[in-house]
């Protein structure tokens, strides 16, 4: 198909990816009377946020005192002191604003018995600067994504948002002056193309758990938009950063949320002791997810664990008894009883860390507009492209993402990016525009798979990418493991090019798709093992066993990964919008 005969639609605004991020930037926008488009690969309320389930937090302060400032050091403290400090301030002094806001919109939180929202205690919290336990994540039973993400697609139907819903997007097209113009996208179902060209775009395309075998993420979770912003030239932040959450189910990997040991759950291993004493005395089982990982990993290690292969460890929860579990965390109980046939109520659950969050993504500025650095730490935005969620790094989350903080993020940012979206469209009223050329480098890469024949298959590729993965830069990494995993994966990167979709006449155009999804996370997996090879020191989930130490003085420092495999650097924005800097210290909990 040539760029001419192209089917085109026109928008003021298209956001690629409708979960959280990406639905709350929509909903301002048809609000505002802007014209917008949605493009999802799933329907929209089958998008990841879905499957959140602790909580949003925010220093409402309902159930003990609490305010923002306590929040932003947590945040600050939990990034490992990478989090960029404007970002993490602009943030926490938002959340209780959006909170109420959500709740306005129709999400039903949890209550207390005096009609206040209700918060639960979440790992890395505290009151006072580190003091005693805070509880400040709002949450909905343990279906909290699930509410907000339903409420947000309600609200969007209601302003008269325009759904592609079952589209992928294959990649973003531009002016010649480098202006991000829209994106060629594809109907899955019927295999056409379309052009949807927009004044603005909204990346909003979630995260990359999918590069490791064992994860809590849906299989959709590939990180389209990163890998879409990579091809357009544009540097990813952090990618070496990736979060293992300490409590998938063992062998499975769904995700037992942190609301279990907020609500006073505990980790013991094969001799029924509660290990985390010993890791985070103070903090005990509610530390930051990397300092539980890591202890859950080496318990293993050392020979502690529980089961016939001594391989994971166990989450006790039956002395909460059956009617705090059934109130407070019915879909826990749901899934255990379902995939492994334990009830928490009366048996523990086993738990071992699985991979869950991308820290790094896309960098953008706290408007959620995309920028590139010049040098010097001075960056400029990408004109009329924007970011969100967990596909953007702010950076929020800095080495280490708080429990709580990613459904604050997307709609913080979500709304951020919508404010200055509409600014934006005031200042350029019409369409720009389009270099044909962009649209026909998209048609092309739409084009590689339309050849069938017999070559390598996607199938088995992803699977060695993700072994390779979940065995090189897992939750501890080396020198040796980390130049191994380079190879490696530039040798699956190398195969690439050999495979082939079987005969087009037999196939769904779901292998076309998971054919482009494949190559996404080829580049993403490339980029992730190269950050992390690069970066000598351990940093919050990036722990090198060779490099025990956080090096503030060389390592205080965000990656930037480009696509020519090139690994380049820029600085921590320490400076605070109003209040002082949090400088680094060492990080005990």
């Amino acid at each position: 198909m040539t760029a001419m005969k192209l089917v085109r639609r026109k928008f003021d605004t298209l956001v690629i990816g409708a979960g959280g991020g990406g639905l709350r930037s929509a909903m301002q926008l048809a609000q505002a009377d802007a014209n917008v488009a949605v493009v999802s690969k799933v329907f929209p309320t089958r998008s990841h946020t879905v499957a959140a389930q602790g909580g949003m937090n925010a220093a409402l302060a309902n159930v003990v005192p609490d305010n923002w400032h306590w929040h932003m050091y947590d945040t600050v403290k939990g990034s490992d002191y990478l989090g960029d400090q404007d970002a993490i301030e602009y943030m926490c002094r938002a959340a209780s604003h959006l909170v109420v806001e959500l709740e306005h919109a129709g999400v039903p939180f949890s209550r207390l018995d005096n009609g206040k929202i209700y918060q639960r205690p979440f790992g890395g919290q505290s009151q006072d600067f580190g003091g005693a336990q805070a509880a400040r994540t709002c949450a909905a039973a343990d279906r909290t994504g699930h509410a907000i993400l339903h409420s947000l697609y309600q609200q969007n139907i209601r302003a008269k948002t325009h759904f592609f819903d079952e589209y992928f997007a294959i990649d973003l097209v531009k002016d010649s002056d480098g202006y991000i113009l829209g994106a060629v996208v594809l109907e899955i179902e019927t295999g056409e193309p379309l052009l949807i060209e927009a004044k603005t775009t909204l990346l909003a395309t979630g995260g990359v758990g999918q590069l490791f075998r064992t994860n809590t993420n849906a299989h959709i979770n590939t990180g389209d938009g990163i890998a879409m912003a990579l091809r357009a030239g544009i540097p990813v932040q952090d990618m070496e950063f990736f979060q293992f959450h300490p409590t998938g189910i063992a062998g499975k990997g769904m995700l037992i949320t942190e609301g279990v040991r907020g609500e006073g759950g505990y980790l013991v291993n094969k001799d029924g002791e509660r290990f985390m004493e010993r890791y985070a005395p103070h903090a005990k089982d509610l530390a930051s997810r990397d300092v539980v990982s890591r202890a859950i990993a080496i318990e293993v290690r050392e020979g502690r664990g529980c089961g016939p292969n001594a391989d994971h460890v166990m989450l006790k929860l039956e002395h909460l008894g059956a009617e705090v579990i059934k109130k407070r965390l019915p879909g826990i109980r749901d899934m255990a009883m379902t995939f492994i046939g334990v009830d928490p109520i009366e048996e523990p659950i086993p738990v071992f860390p699985t991979a869950h969050y991308t820290m790094g993504g896309i960098p953008t500025n706290r408007y959620g507009q995309v920028v590139v650095p010049l040098g010097e730490g001075a960056e400029e935005p990408i004109p009329g492209l924007y970011a969100v969620g967990e596909c953007a790094c702010v950076s929020v989350h800095g080495a280490n993402r708080l429990g709580g903080n990613s459904l604050l993020d997307i709609v913080v940012f979500g709304r951020a990016a919508g404010n200055h979206i509409i600014e934006h469209l005031a200042e350029h009223r019409y369409h720009r525009q389009l270099d044909e050329g962009s649209i026909d480098q998209a048609l092309a890469r739409l084009a590689r798979w339309e050849q069938s024949g017999d070559g390598e298959s996607v199938d088995e590729l992803r699977q060695e990418l993700q072994r390779v993965m979940e065995e090189d830069c897992g939750v501890f990494r080396t020198e040796e493991t980390l130049v191994q995993g380079v190879a490696r994966v530039e040798a699956l990167a190398e195969r690439l090019q050999n495979v082939r979709l079987k005969d087009q006449s037999k196939v769904f155009n779901t292998a076309r798709i998971e054919a482009f999804e494949l190559e996404n996370l080829m580049a993403l997996g490339l980029a992730t093992v190269k950050s992390a090879l690069a970066r000598k020191e351990s940093r919050g989930a990036h722990s090198r066993v060779d490099y025990p130490d956080r090096d503030d003085e060389r390592w205080m420092k965000h990656s930037l990964y480009y696509e020519d495999g090139r690994v380049d650097y820029k600085p921590v924005r320490t400076k605070p919008l109003t209040v002082d800097t949090f400088p680094p210290k060492a990080r005990v909990y």
